[in-house]
């Protein structure tokens, strides 16, 4: 049985560093939680080959619209 947590886990880490470059003004702290939202919202994806694709536009998204 192969593990692939460790990779996930450095796929969110880079998704977390784009974010974060990309939205140097916003919080560390809302960027990953916008991030963590995302990867909540596609858990359950049957096909996972595209889901940090949906997380990352997903984690822009809700950084690009705050709810105020």
């Amino acid at each position: 049985m192969i593990n692939d947590q460790p990779n996930e886990d450095s796929v969110i880490a880079e998704i977390v560093e784009r974010l974060e470059t990309r939205f140097p003004d916003s919080p560390a702290s809302a960027i990953r939680e916008a991030v963590d939202q995302a990867q909540q919202h596609f858990a359950r994806a049957r096909v996972k080959d595209f889901v940090p694709l949906f997380i990352e536009r997903e984690a822009k998204a809700r950084l690009e619209r705050p709810i105020a």
